[in-house]
């Protein structure tokens, strides 16, 4: 929760908030309801789609997850103290309807219900989407330290965690176990020592080759997407192919190496990183 909160400090200094609200039409469009159908994987994962309609001018009606009730409601409770004109613009509900465009995100299951309900309206539908890491075997203890943080904060939940690595081939694997220990504290969370122990279980059922620290199963596996307690691994020859192909799938949404996003910053974005590359602010001021 800090972590969450103090990204999103950073991302209301003023300098920035201005700069980025400066790109954008000044006039505000006719005021719409907007209905915001937000996650719930990481506390205030919803936040940069809030500040987007906020800042746009339109009303909103969120409808929440049920694990991420607390953080925004204690925010807009302030904000309505502060402000109480804003309690009629800001607005939650269970049932999102009578709304002139939506912003929803879920898993791929409840994407396609999301399409189906609102697809005659303006609208944005996210679904799963995760990240990798690519390395080289230069990286330095200082760097695979800050790879720790993209692999653990959130318990690995959120869409920018890193859940792949690519490795080149006699990647040697040892540094990055030794580094990753700085979160081996998290095996006291008797939740997170749970899931590492079923899915521990399940390689030993399966005979499945695997290396670990104490608090993460490295695995061999060509899915992007890993568990809780894992991170999946694969090998690659050429890196430009590697990063093309990454670059332009539909699962990614960051990409860790040398020459893209540096490392430990997966859970720092800024207020251009939009979710998906849409442009929210821009969607939301075009009808």
């Amino acid at each position: 929760m800090r972590a969450a909160l103090t990204g999103i400090a950073h991302l209301l200094a003023e300098p920035q908030l201005s700069h980025w609200a400066g790109h954008y039409p000044a006039e505000p469009p006719t005021p719409r309801q907007v209905g915001v159908v937000m996650a719930g994987n990481i506390p205030l994962v919803g936040f940069h789609d809030f500040l987007c309609v906020f800042l746009s001018g339109h009303k909103m009606t969120i409808k929440l997850s049920s694990r991420d009730k607390i953080l925004i409601t204690g925010l807009v409770n302030e904000m309505t103290s502060l402000v109480p004109e804003l309690a009629q613009e800001i607005v939650f509900s269970e049932m999102l309807k009578g709304c002139d465009a939506y912003i929803a995100t879920g898993s791929n299951n409840s994407s396609r219900y999301f399409e189906y309900y609102f697809a005659k309206y303006p609208h944005i539908i996210r679904r799963n989407r995760t990240s990798a890491a690519v390395l080289s075997g230069a990286e330095t203890k200082e760097e695979l330290e800050l790879l720790a943080d993209d692999v653990y904060t959130y318990f690995g939940l959120g869409c920018r965690n890193v859940t792949k690595l690519y490795v080149p081939e006699g990647y040697d694997f040892v540094p990055l176990l030794e580094a990753f220990k700085k979160y081996n504290f998290l095996f006291e969370h008797h939740k997170f020592k749970n899931n590492y122990d079923y899915q521990l279980a399940l390689l030993l059922i399966n005979k499945e080759m695997y290396m670990s620290n104490g608090s993460l199963l490295l695995r061999a596996n060509k899915s992007l997407f890993s568990p809780i307690g894992v991170l999946n691994y694969e090998f690659y020859d050429e890196p430009i192919t590697l990063k093309a192909s990454l670059a332009t799938s539909d699962e990614v949404q960051c990409v860790v190496a040398h020459d893209q996003l540096p490392f430990g910053d997966t859970q720092k974005p800024t207020l251009t990183d939009f979710a998906d590359g849409v442009d929210t602010l821009q969607f939301l001021l075009s009808f």
